[in-house]
Order: C-alpha cells, then structure tokens, then sequence
C-alpha cells in the first residue's frame, strides 16, 4: 500500500474528516455518546490526531450503518487541547460534567494524560478512557485506562535488540525531556547496558519552544561529535522529525536511526526525500496496517475503503479504529441502556477478547492490549517494510 506524502496526507484527512461530520463542538446528534480529545491544530499532533478521529469515526459510521448498537446510533465529540496539558485536563472534567458522554476514547497528549493518570480524573468520575494513544505503563496502568497500543519501554528494548543484531557497537540516544523521553532514556541505557552495547552519548533536547532551532542543533553536534554507529531515539512529533532532518543532513554521520513509534515518518520522507531516509529503524506498537495479514486489519482496510475512502491507511488511523471496535463491544455489552457504570462493569469483564488476530485481556486486576512490537524500516521510495 503506498503512503502519500505530509501534504496530501493532511489534505485527504482534512476531505475526509469533513465529509464523515467531525466537529470540535457542537455536541453530535447521536444517541450514544463518546468523546475524544486531541489536538487537531497543534502541528505536534495534527497528523495522528486527525487520522485517529477518521478511524474512529469510519468504524462508528460502519456500526451506525448497520443499525447502531441495539438500534441506537454512537456519535463521537471531540475537543481540542492544543496538545496543552492543562487543557486536556479542563477539556475532560467539561466532557465529563456532560452526563450523556458515555465514554472517552482516543485520546492524544502524553504530558495531559500523566496529568488526567495522577489527579486520577477518569477513576473518581467513573468514566473509561478507552485506547489512548500512550505507551507509559505508569500513565495507562491508572485507573478505568483501557490500553490497547503496547508500551513505550517494549519499544526501546525492541530498538536496542535490533541495534546489537546487526552489529552496532556505540550507541547514542536522543530524547526530548520532558512526559516519557527521560524514562526512556534509561530504559536504552539499560537495556544497552544489559546487551553489550557502548553508551557513547545521552542527550536530552530542552522543548522550550524560544529555543527549539537552538537546542536542536546543539543536540545533533553533541551526537555527531560522539560518533555513533546507532541512534536510539525516544521523542515525538517535530522534537522527532527536525532530529532526524538534521542529523541526515550532517554528512559526518554514518549512524543508523532507531525511533520508537511516535516519529512522524511522513514528516522525514517529504523533508529529506526517501533515499535519505532510507534505512531508518521504527518501531511500531500496533498490528501492521498496509496489507491484510490479520483479520482486523483486513476488517479495518474495507471500512476505510467504504466510510472513509479519500483517507490514507496508517497506523494511527487503524489505532482509531481499533478504539472504537472496543468501545461499540464495550458499549454492546452495557446495553439496551448504556450508562458510564455499565460500560466500565462491561470493560472490567471482558476478558481476552479477540478483535480480530489481535487480542486485548481486561479485568479488574489487569488490563493488557497489543503487547507486541514490530520493527519497520523506511525504503528508499519513502513506504514502511517489515
């Protein structure tokens, strides 16, 4: 399946996020009622954010196509946060002083989340907070969180193994410091540590955002200085891309990239062209989304193509997906009247549920998602390969 590039990329989710009805506000019409909030703005999250909603929404208008959820159509609400912590916060307590929202699902902001996690807001509302887009098993392990994507360190582990299988020997991480980034950092310092590999730098870039050209390029001459055989690195959104861009550029370095998931390779790929991106290591938390190899994904593809057709496929438009798959079943299972208690009774009870060749484990002493990582590699014509 082809990938097209960041601007026809945002221009398809923008044709389609229009034409499947999502609004910030007002509320939708629907009878049942779930919510997201991510930021659809905020150039850190725009691309994921607005594929998550196209995939929630595709898999919401399929179930509502067919006759909703004992005859009662799901609308989706979604409130952005500007990738602001502060306001994911005051954004979820709005949501969940709305009685009629029956649910919160998809949501995008790791410093909110932390924040949402430790104020424990979704466990004293008695609310459940279905697949957001986090991997820190300190934020998704807090109450009525519902993780399917799989965790942040089962990334950097991957990423390390991969590194000393082919041969690498000096190894330097890069990391944005701030929500999980330091956590990260130790985590490939032990795990390096733990496989023989020479920790040649540890570097931690300051997102103030006055500074951001600045510590960028002080970072990537702190690395290159080093002289790495591999870069692991655990950063999102442009902390990620512009890294990337740079030390592709520096044509000292012969370094092979290892990035966990949150990099936006579509960023790296119109920036610098493929065939300098070519070769760089990703890691992925969710099931492979460009051919048909589980029956999910094959699920996911055909109602993409009928509810969703001018969108590209990619992973954070199946992680939407997959929320919504959870929360109809969850929603399924709390009927003929869903209310926010019984959709939590109904979680809490699932079990191992299969979605399709990939399963999710929820109980009240435990809740497991994917649990698996993948390794990708960008080709020379910029599309992802297993």
């Amino acid at each position: 399946m082809e990938h097209c590039n960041r601007r026809a990329f945002i221009g398809a989710l923008g044709s389609a996020y229009a034409t499947l009805g999502l609004a910030a506000d007002p509320t939708p019409t629907g009878d049942l009622l779930v919510a997201q909030v991510a930021s659809q703005t905020n150039l850190g999250s725009l691309i994921n954010a607005k594929a998550m909603a196209v995939g929630l929404n595709a898999y919401f208008s399929a179930v509502n196509a067919a006759g909703g959820v004992a005859g009662r159509k799901i609308a989706l609400l979604i409130k952005d946060d500007d990738l602001n912590a502060a306001k994911m916060v005051a954004a979820t307590r709005d949501l969940i002083a709305q009685p009629q929202v029956l649910a919160l699902v998809g949501f995008l902001n790791t410093g909110g989340l932390a924040e949402l996690a430790k104020e424990n807001i979704p466990g004293k509302a008695g609310i459940a907070l279905i697949a957001p887009f986090q991997g820190n098993r300190n934020i998704v392990s807090a109450d009525n969180f519902f993780p399917f994507r799989s965790g942040y360190a089962d990334e950097v582990s991957a990423l390390v193994k991969a590194a000393k299988e082919s041969g690498k020997k000096r190894v330097a991480i890069y990391y944005y410091d701030t929500t999980f980034g330091p956590s990260m950092s130790q985590q490939a310092q032990t795990d390096a540590k733990n496989v023989g590999l020479n920790v040649v730098a540890n570097v931690g870039v300051n997102v103030a955002p006055d500074k951001f050209d600045e510590n960028m390029r002080a970072a990537v001459a702190e690395i290159d200085k080093a002289t790495p055989d591999a870069i692991i690195m655990a950063a999102a959104g442009r902390f990620a891309s512009e890294f990337v861009k740079l030390i592709l550029e520096t044509r000292s370095s012969t370094a092979q990239i290892y990035s966990m998931s949150t990099l936006p390779v579509d960023d790296i790929v119109k920036t610098v062209g493929g065939p300098k991106a070519r070769g760089t290591i990703i890691a992925q938390a969710l099931p492979f989304p460009f051919t048909p190899s589980l029956p999910l994904v094959a699920e996911y593809q055909r109602v993409m193509k009928a509810h969703a057709p001018d969108a590209a496929l990619s992973y954070s438009s199946l992680e939407g997906f997959i929320g919504a798959k959870i929360t109809t079943e969850a929603l399924r299972r709390a009927s003929p009247n869903p209310t926010r208690e019984k959709i939590l009774q109904a979680l809490n009870n699932f079990g191992e549920w299969d979605l399709g060749g990939a399963f999710v484990n929820y109980s009240r002493n435990g809740r497991m998602g994917w649990n698996r990582v993948e390794l990708t590699i960008v080709r020379a014509d910029g599309k992802l390969i297993r």
